[in-house]
């Protein structure tokens, strides 16, 4: 089941923010939205749930991000190419929590509201930050892996990176709720992978040489948790447990074969939806709240058809 705090997404979203008129002249609101990246399925349903939301509330919205997650100067380069565009209201998700700073000062300067989305930013300036209680959610995956390795043993976690919020969150959930619940777990390597799967599957091989009695591997998110599951498989290792995080048929696949025990799913495409809507309700003066949790759950084989669920995991 979702966290209590869940939004529903896509699936049905109607809605945190009530009901949401659309005010503008004889043009329609233009809001970009500028993500991490388009290289992981997450990204591309992060999309179709913004692009759902336009076309709901008769908006453009315009989504992209550079080619993958490590690229922080190009993902500058778009914000600023969006911002020249004088849009109403404009989407982020930081690679870099503080990089972005300047840019979205100017755009606070200019009265277009920021919406942070998967990613805050070290700064007030995003009138909400829609996202996944990241913390909570990795905490939950370190439980799982105490559960699936008998509460003893040494980890591994592949994580995209340790400047997002997205990634600095992750990987501090899981480890303090490790050190806090099980001190007969050992947390033996973090490495940062860029969510690139073919870097993270040679970081995860890596680890997996220096430590032949590990127990257990954390990929942070889909690209770190595919490397993950490609190191496994290309080494031939076996009884290792492997949690991931997010979806896609790689994961899926992954879990339905027995490689990964399961994953935490966000609501990617709740996400975009949110998002886009969030931005339509601050462009028209809305009050919002600071963060909008666009909630989490654990999937695994035995519930990744139950409704609720299913509803979430993209392919």
């Amino acid at each position: 089941m979702f966290n209590r705090r869940t939004l529903l997404t896509a699936v049905g979203a109607s809605m945190l923010l009530g009901s949401v008129t659309v005010a503008w002249g004889q043009d329609k609101m233009y809001i970009p939205l500028v993500s991490k990246g388009f290289q992981h399925q997450f990204w591309q349903a992060v999309k179709a749930g913004a692009d759902k939301a336009a076309t709901e509330f008769g908006v453009e919205v315009t989504f992209e991000g550079p080619d993958n997650e490590t690229m922080v100067d190009k993902q500058i380069d778009m914000l600023s190419a969006a911002l020249a565009k004088n849009p109403k209201a404009i989407g982020f998700a930081a690679l870099d929590t503080q990089a972005a700073i300047p840019l979205l000062k100017q755009a606070q300067e200019a009265g277009i509201p920021v919406i942070a989305f998967d990613s805050g930013v070290d700064s007030d300036i995003p009138v909400t930050t829609v996202t996944t209680d990241n913390l909570a959610a990795a905490a939950l995956a370190a439980d799982k892996m105490a559960e699936l390795i008998g509460g003893s043993g040494k980890v591994a976690l592949v994580v995209h990176d340790q400047t997002s919020r997205t990634g600095i969150d992750r990987r501090d959930g899981f480890v303090n709720q490790i050190k806090a619940k099980y001190p007969d777990i050992e947390i033996v390597d973090i490495q940062y992978g860029g969510g690139d799967q073919l870097q993270s599957t040679e970081i995860a091989k890596a680890i997996l040489a220096a430590n032949p009695d590990l127990k257990g591997f954390f990929g942070a998110n889909e690209g770190s948790a595919i490397g993950v599951v490609n190191a496994i498989r290309e080494t031939g290792t076996q009884g290792v447990v492997v949690i991931g995080y997010d979806s896609g048929a790689a994961q899926k696949q992954a879990v339905m074969d027995g490689v990964m025990a399961g994953a935490i799913t966000q609501s990617p495409v709740g996400m975009g939806y949110e998002t886009v809507k969030a931005a339509i309700a601050a462009v028209n003066g809305e009050t919002l709240p600071k963060v909008i949790d666009s909630g989490f759950a654990w999937w695994d084989k035995s519930n990744m058809n139950d409704p609720e669920i299913a509803a979430v995991l993209y392919d």
